[in-house]
């Protein structure tokens, strides 16, 4: 087949080159309309329940409507795990799916499942809802407005009002969530004494309130000739026409709201807050749908905000447009990347020419470059891969690769339509062209399915390792597999077309005989010395293979984003305007730090709920001004000294992109987790403050941190039956009094134009600040009877949990730990071991390590095992391809040595082991493989086809022959990677680079080995032998390849 297809390529040479044309064209068009994207979508299936419970402490929440709701999920179809979040007034359960199940019947399955349980939930609690459905990365942008003229509330309205139903209107953009400012509401703000004074319980000003303003359908009215509808205006739409609202009469007197309660426009309680640079303002999370593209989501916003601007400045409103904007990595990623696809490609062009000394064979090389490279792209547009930092980095790493076997054949047909020429009787052009192309071609053929078998194992990894690599490994292998049909098509229609019409220079370049003599030379010397030499690489193979399990790993590198977010949590308990005053210092502090462009503060969590966190917890988006990646290494030390200087206070750093994998992988936000499972709550807390010290004496540590602190002050209100029983009362009665006085209640809306405002029922300011005076809250009985809530309740204070954590439906306390100066898996074994020794468990309760280091374990265990199944395959294709046990073992013989240079320049280089590191030595495996069955082949050729003997000759003439096609291909493939390795550290480079260095460590190394001592082995432990043909099946097969005349 191989050889029909290269002989119709010679044939019609003029169609081949047309199509190929057109197929670099099209791939170019392809090209521009890919969409473009910083990672491939990493996130499993999943879906996350939030279900809002006014009023509930945390432990209420767990009990009355977390545990009904992972009941009633419990057992869905496909599910993986589920983990839940329990807070005062807040339930979040989180479902993940395996890898196969659909997402949308995921999610589908989950509302069916919810539907059943949202009527059996206590009185007050909202309806669990599914959270929008977002992309991996999550946010597209981050944005903000202040003013120096404008109220907190009047931003907070142009955000709800007039913003957030904009930019959702953008297409891509699944959610916007809105931070800080001053929710507007129409507030009956009640004061006891007046009740007390005109004879009156909250519940008859709660009856009233809700009377007071609505909006009802009326109808219409019909006759013969018409039909009109009715149209009925009873609403309220100012505090002072709330105000007037009757609440009773009391001797023919009407006693209104306004007799009572102080009505008038007041914030809602605060949930959160934000600032962007100091400043008070309000922030808008701006989160993209699943597989949207984030470049298009950012400029179709940006675009909507521009229109925007007039509005907002109007009102003299400051838009800050970009607090955070991940595209600027996607840019920067992308174009480092692409600066190293084009520095690679005009180094392998230069070594191609300067071997070979002849522009034509030098451009029909160099054309496999961009028409593999494009193929590839077109492939993974039609399989809807995006265009991604992983994806470019496997057409990168692969730039080197897909000019080999182009390499390989035009000096193939190059020497021998030289040697041709040279002959008084030279055969047809046509076939010397297909004579040498076939000659190699099976060998080439064998080496590239190899590869593509090597990297078997990146395509089963599981996990997010598998959901991040497999686009890489997905573009490698396209483009290896389209540079092997470009060598078996339009290389031999170039060939033909190029070198055969013009007479050839008969002798080699001056650097390429120059090479050859030194060569032969250096290879003579090894021979004399080879016993010596084959155990030097023994024992260096030795040391490699040693020295592997002492590099330090990690799961991914840190990535250069140019953003960093800043954790800041307070002890529990801490008020929201005292954790913005802390805020404010910080911010002050980070904003000195040489780079830093912008610092934004948002503490606690959005009125609608995304992230679940209290008052005393920040978030600070640390924005850098363009910078290389070393600097932005040095400001992130800067911002850890800085933070160290606010003692009392827990805190980590990390990038956004690093935070959504740690978080993806474990559901926190840093990389070392410890999950404390058992029942009694109080023995969790005491074990996760026993691992905090731990962990705080394990160099490396920073940012130790529990992630559901004790301590959190609470007031209990607890009832006395025997009371209740004497003054009449109903516990619901009291408890209901109490949620309105101090929680409060929506009791009707408020409609102005497009928006909505809540009237709000509860005390006034003045009486919601001292415990002393919940003791006072006057309660009026069926009898008229006003009773205070001390007499019918113990009201005590206390401390609580403001979160309590479910995983898998049982309870468990976390720690968490970033990981500074060091290895992550390192650092988490010498934890694990002391943990081990110092912490005792009782019956009941026991330890689990998640987060990177076990995601890294994992994908090492599933490289390993799919390598030995890959292995297998690898050896039979071998076998095939070299057609002996001893050429097979001379083959994997290379395969240590390879590893010596890919260990070495770990060490040199300091780096530590990440998944990348690991994939690179797969490839290395590949590309080494690829070169010695090359040189193996060659020695059967020399044996087989042109009758030599096995031996000193042979194995000289055979590798002084392939000394170029290895160099080169060896030169190119390094060179194709010298910008990744070079510029490792650059946005972009971060997973691609260290492979990079890898492989070309290796590379080194087992080029060396390949030209020198695999010689050497071959010839005194290989067996070349000339095949037996009884059958006619080699003059079969020689007339298969023959073209008569120069066709």
């Amino acid at each position: 087949m191989l050889t029909s297809l290269v002989r119709f390529s010679i044939r019609f040479r003029g169609v081949v080159i047309s199509l190929a044309c057109l197929l670099a064209g099209y791939g170019i068009y392809t090209l521009y309309q890919s969409k473009l994207d910083v990672f491939p979508e990493f996130a499993p299936t999943s879906a996350v329940i939030q279900t809002q419970a006014p009023g509930l402490s945390s432990e209420q929440v767990e009990v009355l409507v977390t545990q009904p709701i992972e009941n009633a999920l419990g057992g869905t179809l496909g599910l993986k795990t589920m983990k839940s979040k329990s807070l005062q007034g807040l339930s979040v359960v989180s479902m993940t799916f395996g890898s196969n199940v659909d997402i949308y019947r995921a999610r589908q399955l989950a509302v069916e499942r919810l539907s059943a349980v949202a009527g059996g939930l206590p009185r007050g609690v909202k309806t669990p809802a599914l959270l929008p459905l977002t992309s991996s990365t999550s946010v597209a942008m981050e944005i903000g407005i202040t003013s120096s003229t404008r109220s907190q509330m009047a931003l907070r309205n142009t955000a709800d009002w007039t913003l957030r139903p904009q930019l959702l209107g953008v297409p891509g953009v699944a959610d916007v969530i809105v931070f800080g400012g001053d929710v507007q509401q129409f507030q009956i703000q009640v004061d006891p004494q007046k009740l007390v004074h005109y004879g009156l319980s909250m519940q008859d000003v709660l009856s009233a309130a809700q009377r007071s303003t609505g909006v009802r359908g009326a109808g219409f009215l019909e006759n013969p000739n018409q039909r009109i509808v009715m149209n009925t205006e009873g609403q309220v739409v100012t505090p002072e026409q709330l105000a007037q609202v009757v609440v009773t009469f009391k001797n023919g007197v009407g006693i209104h709201l306004g007799d009572v309660a102080s009505v008038r426009i007041a914030p809602a309680a605060a949930v959160g807050a934000a600032s962007i640079d100091g400043k008070a303002g309000v922030m808008l999370i701006i989160e993209s749908q699943y597989g949207a593209d984030t470049m298009t989501v950012t400029e179709s916003v940006e675009k909507a905000l521009k229109g925007l601007k007039p509005v907002l400045a109007a009102d003299q409103i400051v838009l800050h447009p970009d607090i955070f904007r991940p595209a600027n990595f996607t840019v920067a990623a992308i174009g480092h990347l692409r600066t190293a696809l084009l520095l690679g490609g005009v180094l392998v062009i230069a070594v191609l020419f300067l071997f070979l000394l002849n522009v034509r064979t030098a451009f029909i090389s160099a054309t496999a470059i961009p028409l593999s490279l494009l193929t590839a792209v077109i492939v993974l547009h039609y399989l809807g891969v995006s265009l991604n930092t992983m994806t470019l980095g496997g057409l990168a790493i692969a730039l080197g690769e897909v000019v080999d076997d182009a390499i390989v054949d035009v000096e193939n047909i190059f020497r021998r339509l030289r040697e041709n020429q040279a002959l008084v009787q030279p055969l047809p052009s046509a076939r010397v062209v297909l004579n040498a192309s076939i000659e190699v071609r099976s060998a080439v053929v064998y080496a590239t399915f190899i590869v593509a078998l090597v990297f078997l194992p990146v395509f089963t990894l599981s996990g997010v390792a598998g959901k991040l690599f497999a686009p890489l490994g997905i573009a490698y292998i396209l483009a290896i597999l389209a540079s092997l049909g470009v060598a078996l098509t339009l290389t031999p229609a170039l060939a033909f077309v190029l070198l055969t019409k013009k007479s050839l220079e008969t002798d080699e370049p001056r650097l390429v005989k120059w090479l050859k003599a030194r060569y032969g030379t250096v290879l003579s010397g090894v021979e004399h010395r080879s016993r010596l030499i084959i155990w030097v690489i023994a024992v260096l193979c030795i040391g490699a293979l040693a020295a592997v399990p002492f590099l330090g790993g990690s799961f991914i590198p840190e990535l250069k984003e140019g953003h960093y977010i800043v954790h800041m949590a307070a002890a529990p308990g801490t008020s929201l305007p005292e954790s913005m005053r802390i805020g404010q210092a910080i911010t002050l502090a980070l904003g000195k730090i040489p780079g830093v462009r912008l610092v934004a503060q948002r503490a606690g969590r959005a009125s609608d709920v995304v992230d679940p966190t209290g008052v005393n917890i920040s978030e600070f988006g640390v924005d850098l001004k363009p910078m290389s990646g070393r600097e932005q290494g040095q400001t992130l030390i800067n911002i850890r000294n800085a933070m160290a200087r606010f003692p009392g206070l827990t805190t980590s750093v990390n990038t956004f992109l690093t935070e959504r994998i740690d978080e993806t992988i474990s559901g926190y936000t840093a990389p070392v987790i410890v999950n404390v499972f058992g029942n009694n709550l109080d023995i969790l807390d005491s074990k996760a403050q026993e691992i905090t010290r731990i962990l705080n004496q394990v160099p490396g540590a920073i940012g130790v941190s529990v992630q559901a602190p004790p301590g959190t002050p609470q007031l209990v209100v607890r009832m006395r039956q025997n009371q209740l029983t004497r003054y009449g009362f109903a516990p619901v009665e009291v408890l209901e009094a109490v949620q309105v006085a101090y929680e409060g209640v929506n009791v009707a809306q408020v409609y102005e134009g497009n928006r909505i405002y809540d009237v709000t029922v509860l005390l006034a300011p003045v009486n919601r600040q001292s415990p002393a005076e919940v003791g006072l809250l006057p309660l009026r009985n069926r009898q008229g009877v006003t009773v205070p809530l001390k007499q019918l309740a113990d009201i005590y204070q206390s401390t609580g949990r403001y979160q309590i954590q479910h995983s898998g439906g049982q309870r468990l306390q976390t720690v968490t730990s970033s990981v500074t100066g060091r290895a992550v898996s390192d650092f988490v074994k010498e934890a694990q071991t002391r943990i081990n020794k110092e912490v005792v468990l009782p019956d009941g309760t026991y330890v689990v390590f998640a987060g990177e280091a076990q995601a890294q374990a994992q994908s090492q265990r599933d490289l390993l095992v799919d390598s030995l199944v890959a292995g297998i395959g690898i050896v039979l294709l071998l076998f095939m391809a070299l057609h002996g046990m001893r050429s097979l073992l001379l083959v994997l013989a290379n395969l240590p040595f390879a590893l010596v240079g890919g260990v070495v320049t770990v060490l040199v280089t300091g780096s530590s082991l990440t998944l990348g590191s690991l994939i690179g030595f797969v490839t290395l495996f590949g590309i080494t493989l690829r070169n010695s069955i090359m040189l193996i082949s060659h020695y059967e050729h020399l044996v087989n086809q042109e009758g030599m003997v096995w031996g000193p000759e042979a194995a000289a003439r055979g590798a002084s022959e392939r000394l170029m096609p290895i160099l080169m291909t060896a030169l190119v493939t390094g060179l194709g990677l010298l910008p990744l390795a070079l510029y490792s550290g650059e946005p972009g480079n971060e997973i691609e680079g260290p492979m990079a260095i890898v492989i070309l460590g290796g590379l080194i190394t087992s080029t060396v080995l390949n030209l020198l001592i695999l010689p050497t082995l071959a010839l005194h432990f290989g067996r070349f032998k000339k095949e037996t043909d009884e059958t006619g099946y080699l003059d079969h097969f020689k007339h298969e390849h023959q073209l008569t005349g120069d066709e």
